[in-house]
């Protein structure tokens, strides 16, 4: 991360296994961890034991944000969901760059904003939507593009199970939607999944009916 000459005390960059763990719910939030390549989850466990996958991160989005505004612990867990690169910034340091570097601190605001209508998307989704839209909407979100000058999206590995665990729904109800995306054109299932052009337009025209919301 450019705001922090290397090295800086109170900043680690590290890398992290898929399924490696970033911290867990309960761990002290004494830092921010910015996503400079890869894919992160943050998940929750209920009272009853049930885990569901509440947000997911993409590069250049800092993760674990709760500690700036006071939180002592973490409420949720956050792992690799792919290969990940990360810059760890501990509290005190991330504070003074903040108050220290106007363009650190607009960049910042810039993402808590953007962050809190994707929550609000998001919720909209899981209230109104059904599973076959908020899985659209997932894989859009879990997708980077193809090859240099493919307009194709490509989403990293990622089993049906966590597919269901971020859409709120059953493993068989994510491999049936798959198949009737991959019947219809829309996407192509192989070792990865492939997102075509037509996909991102029907995803994106259901976020633009949010926001005219």
């Amino acid at each position: 991360m450019s705001f922090f000459p290397k090295p800086t005390k109170g900043v680690t960059r590290s890398t992290y296994k898929a399924g490696e763990t970033l911290f867990v719910s309960g761990d002290p939030a004494d830092a921010v961890f910015y996503l400079e390549q890869g894919t992160i989850k943050k998940t929750h466990v209920s009272s009853g034991g049930k885990e569901r996958v509440v947000a997911i991160y993409r590069p250049n989005e800092f993760v674990g944000v709760g500690c700036v505004a006071g939180r002592a612990k973490r409420l949720m867990s956050a792992a690799a969901m792919t290969s990940c690169s990360v810059t760890r910034i501990e509290k005190a340091v991330m504070l003074r760059a903040l108050f220290e570097q106007p363009v650190l601190a607009e960049m910042f605001i810039s993402y808590l904003i953007s962050r809190n209508s994707h929550y609000e998307e998001d919720l909209a989704g899981h209230l109104f939507n059904p599973s076959e839209k908020r899985l659209a909407r997932t894989l859009f979100l879990l997708s980077d593009t193809g090859k240099e000058g493919d307009h194709d999206r490509i989403v990293p590995k990622v089993s049906q199970e966590t597919l269901a665990a971020i859409v709120g729904t059953t493993r068989s109800r994510i491999n049936y939607f798959l198949n009737k995306f991959r019947s219809e054109g829309l996407i192509e299932c192989r070792k990865t999944i492939r997102l075509y052009p037509h996909f991102m337009d029907m995803v994106r025209a259901e976020s633009a009916g949010y926001q005219d919301n």
